[in-house]
């Protein structure tokens, strides 16, 4: 059938064109670099087994994500209940310098390690992943306005985890003789 062949090459350029935004989507999702390649492998098996997929670039990019979180929903399902999700801890050790860009990334990625999940996985979509409103909500399976107000709080929540992180003067009893 040449409709699917032509449907299984889009897919694999999709796939290939945004296989580091999947796994950091993937990564974010499972903190677990382990974890996320294997959900990353188990979407593209899924699309690639699919017998009907959407017909523009830009849906085909969304619904592998869609693939890609319901996947990693599944997996939660399929897991015992865990106690707190804070025990997982950082996603790994960094290597960094005193560059300026790289502190203020890894202090944003701390910050998204202490917020709720699904304000974390709205600012993945959105301000990382570079998704409209329309294709996050379709991902998401949520109304437009849901992802909007989702986002706004998120970000918010963002800024007070950031804010949270700064270091603050420690005030001694002492008085001092001035």
């Amino acid at each position: 059938m040449p409709g699917t062949r032509d449907l299984r090459a889009r897919i694999e350029a999709a796939l290939r064109q945004d296989w580091q935004r999947l796994f950091s989507y993937a990564h974010r999702l499972t903190r677990d670099r382990d974890e996320a390649a294997d959900l990353l492998q188990s979407c593209a098996v899924k699309a690639l087994a699919a017998p009907r997929g959407p017909d523009s670039e830009a849906s085909l990019r969304a619904w592998l994500y869609t693939i890609l979180r319901n996947a990693w929903v599944d997996q939660l399902r399929q897991r015992p209940p865990s106690g707190d999700d804070a025990a997982l801890g950082p996603a790994g050790a960094e290597l960094w310098s005193f560059d300026d860009r790289l502190i203020a990334d890894l202090t944003v990625r701390r910050a998204l390690e202490r917020i709720d999940g699904q304000h974390r996985e709205v600012i993945e979509l959105v301000d990382l992943a570079g998704f409209r409103y329309a294709e996050a909500a379709q991902i998401l399976a949520v109304p437009t306005g849901t992802v909007m107000s989702r986002l706004s709080r998120a970000r918010l929540a963002l800024l007070e985890a950031i804010e949270g992180q700064n270091i603050r003067p420690i005030h001694s009893g002492r008085r001092h003789v001035a």
